[in-house]
Formats: C-alpha cells, structure tokens, sequence
C-alpha cells in the first residue's frame, strides 16, 4: 500500500520521516508522494571494484552544491554520468520501504535518474545517479526537484537496514568488507 500525503505529512511531523522538505512539499505537493531536490553533484573519478565479499567504490569529486539564497545551476553535458545527494533527508522506521522515479522533465530533457530502493530502517541523505543520454546540454538548478518519492507500508516483519550507506555515505574510502 502507497501511503497518501495525509499519512506522510504525519510522519514528517511526528517523526521526521522526511526532513529538509520544501514548502511546496509541506503545503501542497502533488501526487502520493514527495519530490526531491538537487542538493549536490559528485564526479567520479579512479576505478570500482564490486566483489562477492569485498567493493570499492570510486573516488568522488564535489563540483556542485547547493546553498540556499543563492541561485547556482550545473551543465550536464550530453554521455556525462555523476552521482548527486539530495537536500532531503529520511529517516525511515522499520515499517517503511521508499520506491523513486525520476521527475518526467528529467526524462524529457533526454536525462535518466538511477534510483534503488531505501529500506526500513535507513536514515540519511539520499544518493543516485544522473546521466545525460541525450544529444543536448541540460542545465539544472540546485534545488530543483528532480525524483519522485514514494512510500510503502510493509504488511509482515522485516529486517532494518545494516548496511555500510547509512547516513548518506557517497563512497568506500578504501576496499571494504560488504556487510
């Protein structure tokens, strides 16, 4: 079950499910859902390495962030790829599963948004990636909403999120153990 925005915005106030939300959030979002926001873009950079038992992630490179009160946009050039943060932040209790999809003006532009899924018992800012597949610049501002994110209710029990991302980690420092 998707839950609606009256439920959401309870949650948000009762125990910050979502922080950081816009206004337009807060007051009047669209849908059965929350939109995100640009918060900040990361080059990548070096190698990756995805083991059965170890993974390391490459180097990053912030190279956009948003400041509120400042107007600042970032040019995705055409076959670019990064990794960007939202602003929002989620702090998701054991009985919460969130599902994204990228905003259609994303899509639109010639632009995809790589999401996953945050599971129960995450907390911290949101990391995905962005590539421009298209044959154009794409200039996107800070603070724009660029993902869709919506929320189930899990019927049955689950097991929270253990992973080593919690908190809103980018990247490995080092080759590291996979939980």
């Amino acid at each position: 079950m998707i839950l609606g925005i009256d439920k959401l915005h309870k949650l948000v106030k009762e125990s910050k499910l979502v922080e950081n939300l816009c206004q337009r959030e807060l007051k009047n979002p669209e849908g059965a859902g929350f939109d995100l926001r640009l918060g900040e873009i990361f080059e990548l950079k070096n190698k990756s390495f995805l083991g059965v038992d170890e993974r390391n992630t490459p180097d990053i490179k912030s190279v956009a962030r948003f400041e509120k009160g400042k107007n600042q946009s970032f040019v995705f050039k055409p076959n670019s790829y990064y990794l960007i943060k939202t602003i929002e932040k989620v702090n998701t209790p054991e009985d919460i599963l969130i599902l994204f999809r990228p905003r259609t003006t994303i899509f639109r532009s010639g632009m995809m948004i790589f999401t996953g899924n945050v599971s129960p018992g995450y907390c911290g800012e949101l990391i995905f990636g962005i590539a421009n597949f298209g044959p154009i610049d794409v200039e996107i501002e800070l603070g724009a909403r660029v993902v869709h994110a919506m929320f189930y209710k899990i019927d049955g029990k689950t097991n929270p999120y253990r992973g080593q991302w919690q908190g809103g980690k980018i990247t490995t420092k080092k080759k590291e153990r996979q939980i």
